[in-house]
């Protein structure tokens, strides 16, 4: 899909509306960042991030665990299982400070030139951007990065994009975004995350196929040894174009990143404390309790470290299928969210670790609590009668009872009036005579004891369920084509949401494979909803609309929410170092190093094991 400029037609029409005509390029000054709202933290000559040590050493290797298994290299497409960590290969027009909520700094962008009225932006490039092979970064490298992402890529790619409204080259080094009339505030920033991929190397190859080559890109990582199914070796460019940049001084000084493939968790735990693995991000309390009393923890060769995360919990919980006629009513989803006990789990199986998840938005300003506010309201009463008056009239959070008795004989009312009967110790649907059973689809035996407590509440109300355990790749290809009852799935949060929430919740992509959209949601409400979120011009009407958001996404009961951590833990080998404080919103990994003598210090008693 190549983008055509606007017609005589379209712009004699856009100027008899009265619509602002775009400033001109050449009248807009050129800046070295952006901001989602107000000017970036850091000033045009910033030397580097404050959480990165320009004068940290380099060398040493990182080796952490994956799960499952991989089959290609190109993570883009909807086909294969793409390795963890390809993403280190390729550099994007803008990255991140992660100690800012939203702000993005030049990388193969030197200079960025955004229209007053967002009409349009321009990103200059470097000119000493390289990829591997020596070859320069070009604007045309950009277009055909774009056009190809959207057109042949994941449908999230399509979805994040979904507001620009043309590409082009304006010379080698500049490149034109025409941006739609969609009032967007974050598209400009979101465009400088795209992955520039090399247009040269990409001639007659097939973009959708998968493969196992080392892919081309222009990062600070190329891919080094590749072993499908077992391990991938990132190796660091020694001259790699933008290591002396602001943006990546005192960042990856690590030579070698290397993932090694567990069959589960529990492998890759074992492997972790026999000191094949480096490092380890911990996501089980039980663990986080009492997993980590072994030798070299005893010896001080091993440390643990709980680092603030800054971010909205977002939302991690048993996902329903809208796709599947048995959670298309509201108040059997409502009678599954009963009979989940959270308390229970908290306190026997996580040792008191984890807070409830109630809200999409946890742990930010944009939860919804009580009752709508006016300015809720003025988002949600165009739509009341396409919404449940619980919306309007009942507070948040949502009121359930503590004790699993009276949860479980409210869920069997809610059952009954979706009629439902129990006949035979088995709840049966009255007209189609069908019995009410589950599938909770798994890819991590870690979990299954987790999952139990739920399916025996649900057997007292008369519902089967069962556990399903897949290897990772016949998971994936289940999801691909939403052929599961429930999952475990999760809907991450940043502290600026915009354009990904389309690909979460919104009807066009609830039918296209591979989309974010995992409960299959096709609600006009909802899709108006997320475009008001997108279009939000401040912080104030952001969070109205996230919060309008997630009442209505809430009252809906469409998933089983479950937990969150502020923090995130992270065992690991005494070698490595690190700047803080820590960035306030995203864990920074790049800004670590290897310390020269813990590191030798360490390998030698893992090599004398």
């Amino acid at each position: 899909m190549r983008y055509a400029a606007p017609g005589l037609g379209l712009l004699l029409g856009t100027l008899l509306s009265g619509h602002v005509m775009a400033a001109d390029p050449a009248d807009v000054p050129t800046v070295h960042g952006l901001a989602l709202y107000g000017d970036p933290r850091l000033p045009t000559d910033f030397l580097h991030f404050p959480h990165a040590d320009p004068e940290a050493p380099e060398g040493g290797s990182l080796v952490r665990s994956a799960i499952g298994s991989f089959d290609s290299t190109n993570p883009f497409i909807i086909r294969g299982t793409p390795a963890t960590g390809l993403t280190e290969i390729y550099d994007t027009l803008l990255t991140q400070n992660p100690d800012e909520p939203f702000s993005m700094y030049g990388l193969l962008a030197k200079g960025v030139r955004l229209d007053p009225d967002r009409q349009w932006i321009e990103f200059d490039l470097h000119p000493k951007a390289r990829f591997h092979d020596g070859e320069p970064v070009t604007a045309e490298d950009v277009v055909f990065s774009f056009e190809t992402l959207t057109e042949q890529g994941q449908p999230f790619y399509g979805a994040y994009y979904a507001d620009v409204a043309g590409i082009r080259a304006v010379d080698e080094d500049t490149v034109h975004f025409d941006l739609a009339d969609s009032d967007s505030r974050e598209l400009p920033l979101i465009i400088g995350q795209l992955p520039i991929l090399p247009a040269h190397f990409w001639e007659g190859r097939d973009f959708e196929a998968t493969t196992r080559d080392a892919l081309l890109g222009s990062g600070p990582y190329r891919i080094g040894t590749v072993e499908p199914g077992r391990r991938i070796v990132y190796e660091r460019v020694g001259d790699y174009w933008g290591r002396d940049l602001p943006v990546n001084r005192g960042r990856h000084n690590i030579d070698r990143l290397v993932y090694d493939y567990y069959r589960d968790q529990t492998v890759a735990l074992e492997a972790f404390k026999a000191g094949n693995l480096d490092m380890r991000i911990e996501t089980s309390a039980r663990n986080w309790a009492t997993a980590y009393d072994f030798p070299a923890m005893e010896e001080g060769f091993v440390k643990r470290l709980e680092v603030p995360d800054g971010q909205p919990a977002g939302m991690q919980a048993y996902v329903m299928n809208l796709r599947r006629e048995k959670f298309q009513d509201v108040r059997v989803r409502e009678a599954l969210n009963l009979a989940f006990d959270f308390e229970w789990l908290n306190r026997n199986l996580f040792y008191g670790a984890y807070q409830r998840t109630e809200s999409y938005f946890a742990n930010s300003e944009m939860a919804a609590e009580g009752l709508p506010s006016e300015a809720e309201l003025a988002l949600l009463e165009p739509h009341r009668e396409g919404l449940p008056a619980r919306v309007f009239d009942e507070p948040l959070p949502i009121e359930q009872p503590e004790k699993m008795r009276p949860r479980l004989a409210k869920a069997l009312e809610l059952l009954n009036e979706a009629g439902y009967v129990v006949r035979d110790g088995v709840m049966t649907h009255l007209d189609s005579g069908d019995p009410l059973t589950l599938e909770v689809l798994l890819f991590d035996t870690q979990f299954e004891r987790v999952v139990q407590p739920l399916l025996q509440n649900l057997a007292k109300i008369g519902i089967e369920g069962d556990i399903r355990i897949v290897d990772v790749n016949q998971y994936l290809n289940r999801l691909r084509q939403f052929d599961f009852d429930i999952i475990v799935g999760s809907f991450p949060q940043s502290a600026n949401p915009g354009n990904e929430q389309r690909d979460f919740w919104t009807s066009e992509y609830a039918e296209v494979p591979q989309s974010r959209n995992l409960i299959g949601l096709s609600d006009p409400v909802i899709d108006e909803l997320v475009d008001t979120l997108i279009a939000a011009d401040s912080r104030e009407a952001l969070d109205t609309a996230a919060r309008a958001l997630d009442r209505v996404l809430r009252w809906g009961f469409y998933v089983i929410p479950q937990w969150h951590l502020g923090q995130t833990r992270i065992a690991l080998w005494d070698k490595f170092g690190w700047q803080e404080p820590f960035p306030e919103y995203n864990l920074d990994l790049a800004a670590w190093w290897v310390d020269p003598e813990r590191g030798a210090e360490i390998e030698e008693r893992q090599r004398n094991r």
